[in-house]
């Protein structure tokens, strides 16, 4: 095992040593002093890849969310136990795969070792250089762990290969599926018949004196109306993305029909627009008897309904120009990198790989009930038998879509929603519903400057 460990650090070594030699000189200045980071902490051997051969202490950071603290921790325990002859110096921090290209991109160089992150991020990442080009490590993955990066990634569903994945070199490895959102239901207030339209939810909920809560302030949530209605959004070569909400789609819908649709939801009494990341607060203010999110709310929903009545089910239709529209939703992957300027890079890819293998996928759908990407995993009795990603794949069929936008998406979609979810445009109102999308398009396909 110690030949192969050595293989691969001087593998690794030989992959990042002009990646090192291309870094920026300031990237490792005083001024990135984040407390326990190891891309700010000196390295007698930086200039080989950063592995420390002569057997002292290896230093890494890992940043997760933080509902997978505890989780992590037992799998970075159980990493060090199968290299007995190594030291490591392990750091777990807290960032959530949401918001981790927001916080990485301010200083890629201070950013964490080792970080899950969401799947649409991955160009950005890269462009920064902060995830390293694991197809480089192909042989140096093959020397320790007997499987080269296609091997490893073969072992894994066709989609989230493609999600990790950028200019046919592979930049993440797989941990999870199911990142899309669906409808859970208190089942003691709502039916299953009840659940199948917007129209019948709200009546349903407000007969039982609840509400149906959703994030509209937010174009990853909102943009499923859009999506089901027929509209699609693309992320050219420049990270300028297309949208066409202000016309008419492939289905011969409107913008303006998709909206007055919106309006109709959310000028319900029985309707509570969420703010983005309040999801599972207002899940436990017992007000909800039905929310649209995803597998990370689960057990949100069974502390406040109890686990037997929680239902699981595909989005509703909404009324749209006369017709009930399938709302549809954006599909995702968890990822995990490995950061290009890690001065322990070669490390953190093992590191990143046994964070993301089959065994670990089974622990996390056991922690987070989390879909697993590993087709092996996937298989278990136990996540075939699951009601909710049950759910999940049914939305991800009757409406998903692979996210695929620039930057200048999520700002104004989410300034879209937010005039929606408070109501300030009226149905009936063309004129003023059109001048608010044509600002929307505007924005979201400006040049990135």
């Amino acid at each position: 095992m110690k030949k192969k460990i050595m293989a691969f650090i001087m593998a690794a070594a030989t992959c990042f040593s002009l990646t090192a030699c291309n870094t920026d000189s300031g990237s490792g200045s005083s001024g990135n002093s984040g407390a326990g980071n190891s891309n700010s902490e000196s390295s007698d051997t930086g200039n080989s890849g950063g592995e420390n051969s002569d057997g002292s202490t290896i230093d890494l950071v890992v940043w997760g969310p933080e509902e997978d603290q505890t989780f992590l921790t037992g799998l970075i325990e159980d990493f060090q136990k199968q290299y007995p002859d190594q030291t490591f110096n392990i750091k777990l921090g807290v960032e959530s795969e949401a918001t981790a290209k927001d916080t990485i991109l301010t200083d890629p160089s201070a950013a964490a070792d080792v970080y899950a992150f969401a799947s649409d991020q991955l160009n950005d990442l890269v462009n920064a250089k902060a995830l390293a080009n694991l197809t480089d490590l192909s042989d140096a993955f093959k020397a320790i762990t007997g499987n080269s990066i296609d091997d490893i990634m073969a072992l894994n569903i066709e989609g989230s290969v493609a999600a990790a994945k950028k200019d046919g070199s592979v930049y993440a490895l797989p941990l999870g599926a199911g990142n899309n959102f669906f409808m859970f239901y208190d089942k003691s207030k709502i039916t299953e018949d009840d659940v199948q339209t917007w129209d019948g939810l709200l009546s349903a909920a407000g007969n039982a004196g609840k509400k149906v809560g959703m994030v509209l302030n937010s174009g990853w949530y909102n943009g499923g109306f859009f999506l089901g209605a027929g509209f699609t959004v693309s992320m050219n070569p420049d990270n300028t993305t297309n949208c066409e909400w202000n016309k008419t789609s492939a289905d011969g819908i409107t913008g303006v029909q998709v909206v007055e649709g919106m309006l109709s939801i959310t000028g319900n009494s029985a309707f509570m627009p969420i703010a983005d990341n309040d999801i599972s607060n207002q899940i436990a203010s017992g007000e909800l008897c039905a929310v649209v999110s995803g597998s990370w709310d689960a057990e949100a929903c069974e502390n406040a309904w109890g686990k037997e009545n929680v239902g699981y089910c595909k989005l509703p239709t909404f009324t749209c120009g006369g017709n009930q529209v399938q709302q549809g939703c954006y599909s995702g992957f968890k990822l995990m990198g490995v950061n290009g300027m890690s001065k322990q890079v070669g490390w953190a890819a093992v590191l990143a790989e046994y964070l993301t293998n089959e065994s670990a996928q089974i622990k996390r759908y056991e922690a987070r009930q989390l879909a697993p990407t590993n087709i092996k995993a996937s298989e278990q009795d136990a996540v075939k038998a699951n009601e909710m990603l049950a759910a999940s794949i049914a939305q991800d069929a009757a409406c998903g879509a692979i996210q695929d936008v620039g930057g200048n998406y999520w700002e104004p979609t989410k300034t879209l929603g937010e005039i929606i979810a408070q109501s300030q445009l009226k149905i009936g109102d063309t004129e003023a519903i059109q001048a608010a999308l044509d600002t929307m398009v505007e924005g979201v396909t400006a040049p990135i400057a």
